[in-house]
């Protein structure tokens, strides 16, 4: 006779499972959230309330002046930036420690003073340099000989004349502080566009090389493809503080989002309310940005997953 025992079979929890759950929980944004609901019930609270609709419609008219600075400075910066990264690699001793020496300096002096400096000292004495390169222009005359009776003479009177008479004042804030903020920035992204290099193994590129590629040939179809993928994030980061440090341009009239708040705090004493607006804005464009970048920084692990 054969006993056969009915043994229940209901599934145990998983602590692992239960584990995973309240890990993935705690390290949800909360913190996104409260700070959601936090500018949700300001803007609630103040928005009919005297005098911040008046100060918004005034900050507002820079959000465009300082998104197009910092768009451009940091195109520029990325640029540079990468055509630092790429002398710094270079054999020859006297260019490498030239470059070198362009990231060092500029890395030990602060963004303001930079700024100052670009905009007061730099250009209004490269603009005298092209007065008196203009002024030389115009006397400047070059005669082609063909045969006896056939000359032509080149001048260079209309080009000369209107160095010539080029004024520091016709060279808007704009653009020098855009000079500057891309100075700036460009050390610092050069330093991350040659961790970016550095991260790809010498053994591809000796195995591209061995394949008949030339060094220009690796690093434009080898090295920067992988290099870009990497460096992502720490220049969306980088572009992050470009946008909080584009405030700086203030300083020279140039009506960005401080400087808009600025002149009406100044006009009204309103400082606190002023000032909560500006410090919103600001912080609202921020955080959007360093959502993009995490979501971007997800999507690049995800592939690397799925590989």
């Amino acid at each position: 006779m054969t006993v056969v025992y009915d043994i229940p079979t209901t599934s145990r929890p998983n602590p692992h499972k239960r584990n995973l759950l309240i890990g993935k929980l705690a390290r949800a944004p909360w913190w996104l959230l409260i700070m959601a609901l936090m500018v949700i019930v300001f803007v609630l609270n103040v928005s009919d309330e005297p005098p911040y609709p008046v100060v918004w419609a005034a900050v507002k008219q820079g959000i465009w002046t300082t998104i197009w600075v910092s768009l451009v400075a940091y195109s520029v910066a990325i640029v540079l930036g990468l055509f630092v990264a790429l002398l710094r690699r270079s054999k020859n001793v006297i260019l490498y420690q030239m470059v070198t020496f362009y990231v060092e300096a500029v890395r030990g002096i602060p963004t303001l003073v930079l700024v100052y400096y670009m905009a007061l000292a730099a250009i209004p004495k490269l603009i005298e340099l092209g007065n008196d390169f203009g002024q030389w222009l115009t006397w400047l005359k070059v005669t082609f000989v063909f045969t006896d009776s056939l000359r032509y003479t080149l001048t260079f009177e209309g080009i000369g004349s209107r160095l010539a008479e080029f004024q520091t004042r016709q060279f808007p804030n704009e653009y020098r502080a855009i000079l500057g903020l891309a100075i700036s920035y460009s050390a610092f992204l050069s330093e991350v566009f040659r961790a970016g290099i550095d991260s790809v193994t010498w053994g591809q590129r000796e195995a591209a090389m061995s394949l008949g590629m030339t060094r220009w040939q690796v690093m434009r179809l080898i090295v920067l493809p992988q290099a870009i993928r990497v460096i992502i994030p720490p220049l969306a980061n980088d572009f992050i503080a470009m946008l909080k440090e584009s405030s700086l341009v203030s300083i020279l009239g140039v009506e960005d989002i401080t400087r808009q708040g600025q002149t009406y705090a100044a006009s009204t004493f309103t400082f606190f309310q002023v000032y909560n607006v500006v410090a919103l804005t600001y912080l609202v464009l921020t955080i959007s940005l360093s959502m993009a970048t995490k979501a971007l920084e997800w999507y690049l692990h995800r592939g690397r997953e799925r590989r």
